[in-house]
């Protein structure tokens, strides 16, 4: 089995983001490292969208996607937008590409049909936990004859379709930042392929796609380290030729945990509607993984490089000095206070008429504006009293104190915990009036909430104040990633100052 030179084929890249939410900023940190790769090698950059788990699929996520990578500066050379000699770009626009190749591996024996029901499959994993066994397939359906395949088919019986890992041996790949890796065949499971459904899983969708679309480099992050054998392995059952694998190290909270939103906020609609510029942002993730070469002061001198404790670098200056044998393996720490830090550097940098702009364009562009004065033009007497009305939509902390969001007969740690319930229903609930009412309510029926504790105490929350213009309107003019992150905020500081102890 061979692999991809950097002299056999044109180099070509992808990402291949899910639309099942906002637009995470791991995903434009890929996308960053993927774009510099790229264009430092005369490259294409490609995107894909993955959208065959139908039970996340978000409608609106594509198109966020899309309008948050081209606002921080990243373009591509192909996809479902601007189209490509490798189309169509979104796997739910392919799914006959990977039954005719998922056909291939039955008739080669590299996969197998698995007709387990949900509760048979249920029962399997809780008798391995039982026997303190990892929860995996055990195979049972490997070695079917071709007599019950027929039976099962007969009778209608819903079924997946799995690799068949060999029992004995490994597999072992190169990742271009750590050298040989190597897994035993009793660490990788027979995957599921494709779902009874007649999507493909992300593991033969990914394979089939880079091969066609031809990618030479696969740049993702380190967490699909254990799914490469699996990837191996199908390129094998092809007889294709390997791309080059770079897995990226995560991205990772202060404490070292992986990134996520309990603890900073990963929404990239939240970055641009919080008033971070995206040549800031893309320059603190530029930094994550140590590719950056640093300025000589002779450098720093002669090219003016703007490189105060050099860390300030352009996209120009990225694509000039990133290399990729510079990445450290360490988890980069992505340091909100850093970033923030940074946000201000390139603030006070602007000029006086680019500032002004930048204000205009996000915290006062006339759509906002618009959406606010709607709100508060029928509870306002003299256009003075907009900002006491409209304050806490420009304001980036609110935190009230207990005797504003605490309700009458409501203990501090009932509300705390009442609010943690809050949270997670706007999280999954699609920011629309029609969609938050019943959702909340609905919470405060469980929970025995009144429909006015219950949301005098998500007004706090939101504007440190018990009036304020409409509730749900305010929640969806602020945005649903504003909102979650000054929810998690408010939660996050009450637990720091022990509240809801006994």
């Amino acid at each position: 089995m061979t692999t991809q030179t950097e002299t056999a084929a044109p180099i070509r890249v992808r990402i291949a983001p899910s639309p099942t939410g906002d637009p995470h900023v791991g995903t434009a940190y890929i996308g960053l490292l993927n774009f510099i790769y790229a264009r430092q090698r005369g490259g294409q950059f490609v995107l894909r969208i993955e959208d065959t788990d139908r039970t996340r699929f978000v409608s609106t996520s594509e198109q966020m996607i899309f309008d948050s990578l081209r606002w921080l500066g990243l373009t591509w050379d192909e996809g479902p937008d601007v189209g490509g000699p490798y189309g169509p770009y979104r796997q739910s626009e392919r799914t006959q590409i990977y039954r005719e190749h998922i056909e291939k591996l039955l008739a080669s024996g590299h996969a197998y049909r698995s007709f387990e029901t949900t509760e048979e499959l249920e029962a399997m994993r809780k008798s391995q936990i039982a026997a303190k066994l990892p929860p995996r397939y055990n195979g049972a359906h490997r070695e079917l004859s071709q007599a019950q395949i027929d039976a099962f088919l007969g009778e209608g019986r819903p079924y997946v379709v799995r690799l068949k890992v060999p029992v004995d041996g490994e597999t072992s790949f190169r990742d271009e930042l750590r050298g040989t890796v190597t897994f035993s065949h009793n660490n990788v499971d027979d995957q599921v392929l494709m779902k009874s459904d007649g999507f493909p899983t992300y593991h033969l969708a990914n394979v089939v796609d880079d091969h066609l679309m031809r990618i030479t480099d696969v740049i993702r992050a380190e967490e699909w380290i254990s799914s490469t054998p699996k990837h191996v392995l199908l390129y094998k059952a092809f007889g294709w030729e390997l791309p080059r694998f770079w897995h990226m190290p995560l991205l990772r909270n202060l404490d070292k945990s992986k990134i996520s939103k309990r603890k900073n906020p990963v929404s990239l609609i939240y970055y641009r509607e919080s008033g971070f510029l995206p040549q800031a942002l893309l320059n603190f993730l530029g930094l994550m993984g140590g590719g950056m070469a640093q300025p000589t002061e002779e450098e720093i001198v002669s090219k003016g490089i703007n490189s105060k404790e050099g860390d300030i670098f352009s996209l120009a200056e990225m694509l000039e000095r990133f290399d990729f044998q510079r990445i450290s393996l360490g988890g980069p720490v992505f340091d909100l206070t850093k970033l923030k830090w940074m946000n201000g550097e390139y603030l006070r940098a602007m000029p006086p008429e680019g500032f002004l702009q930048a204000l205009r364009d996000t915290i006062f562009s006339d759509e906002h504006l618009r959406r606010i004065g709607l709100l508060v033009q029928t509870r306002i007497e003299t256009l003075a009293q907009f900002g006491d009305m409209a304050d806490f939509f420009f304001k980036d902390d609110v935190m009230p104190a207990p005797e504003v969001f605490v309700p009458k007969k409501r203990t501090l740690e009932e509300t705390l915990a009442f609010a943690a319930e809050q949270l997670a229903v706007l999280e999954a609930t699609d920011f629309r009036e029609e969609a938050l009412e019943p959702a909340l309510k609905q919470l405060g029926v469980d929970k025995e909430w009144p429909v006015k504790d219950n949301f005098m105490l998500l007004r706090a929350i939101l504007t440190g104040k018990t009036a304020s213009p409409p509730l749900l309107e305010s929640l969806i003019v602020f945005g649903k990633a504003r909102t979650l992150d000054r929810m998690r905020r408010f939660l996050e500081t009450q637990k720091r100052l022990g509240g809801g102890r006994k």
